[in-house]
């Protein structure tokens, strides 16, 4: 499995000519990206902020090398620009849109499994790499890089977190926003083994929420395969039954999904659990 990315990465911007492309892209160049192209459907020949824009990614991949992109396309035409960008053989994928329909993830997820490339996302903030690479539309001022890998299913939650772990003089070697949406790409299961093996990663920090299983069989393949300290904070203790939270996934359902059994599950696989988001810091120091 491949989700990483760096500073060698070549990035086209599918959909760079509508405002959020066209606002993100500026803010990504800035951070260091290698944005090579963009993509907008027959809009070709123009520019942003300088990057060639093309009609296709395969036109992208051609004349510059393309082999990474991020989508800030609308749901309604996002489905046919990842299954392009697949297509194409574009090795990661990072999906900002949401509101994308779960079948179309299904469909999009097996595809991109039998072609053995990835997706992150949907309803993604994106990936950073601190002071290298920045694929999405996180700050660019949260912290610096180091050794503590972010794995997270929200996307504001988590900066407050990261800014939190900056303000305390600990770096961080990635953060990935896999997204709230009940079906995506890269899980979070997926996520934590990358990072086990990353050589740059010594803490890896979850942050979850309500809804669904997957920190609970994220707990059990740390319980089972992971050796580095783990630390954990579940969002929606207080969340009422069948009140979603803030993303498509995050929805109680009777004893499903809530934040108790995900505490649980994770202290019980040996998870350092962290009370507060601003606890983290101090967790993390505990373990340096």
């Amino acid at each position: 499995m491949k989700i990483y990315i760096g500073k060698e990465s070549k990035v086209v911007v599918q959909g760079i000519t509508g405002n959020q492309g066209t606002f993100h892209t500026r803010l990504m160049l800035d951070y260091g990206t290698n944005i090579v192209a963009g993509v907008s459907p027959n809009k070709g020949g123009q520019e942003v902020h300088g990057i060639p824009v093309h009609d296709s990614v395969k036109e992208a991949i051609e004349e510059h090398g393309a082999d990474t992109s991020i989508i800030f396309v609308p749901a309604k035409f996002a489905h046919e620009a990842i299954i392009e960008s697949l297509n194409s053989g574009i090795k990661l994928t990072c999906i900002i849109t949401e509101g994308m329909p779960i079948f179309d993830m299904v469909r999009l997820v097996e595809k991109s499994k039998e072609k053995e490339l990835h997706l992150i996302g949907p309803n993604s903030p994106g990936m950073l790499i601190p002071d290298k690479i920045k694929l999405g539309i996180m700050p660019s001022d949260m912290c610096h890089f180091g050794n503590v890998a972010i794995i997270s299913k929200s996307g504001t939650l988590s900066y407050e977190i990261i800014k939190a772990i900056g303000n305390a003089s600990i770096g961080v070697s990635a953060f990935i926003g896999i997204g709230g949406d009940p079906v995506r790409g890269t899980t979070m299961v997926e996520a934590v083994e990358y990072y086990s093996k990353d050589s740059n990663t010594k803490i890896i920090v979850l942050i979850g929420e309500i809804g669904g299983e997957e920190e609970e069989k994220t707990a059990v393949f740390i319980k089972n395969h992971v050796s580095k300290p783990v630390v954990a904070y579940i969002a929606g203790k207080s969340a009422p039954e069948g009140k979603r939270m803030g993303h498509a996934g995050a929805l109680i359902s009777g004893n499903f999904g809530t934040a108790q059994g995900k505490l649980k599950a994770l202290k019980k696989a040996g998870a350092l659990i962290a009370e507060t988001p601003w606890d983290i810091p101090r967790v993390i120091n505990n373990v340096l």
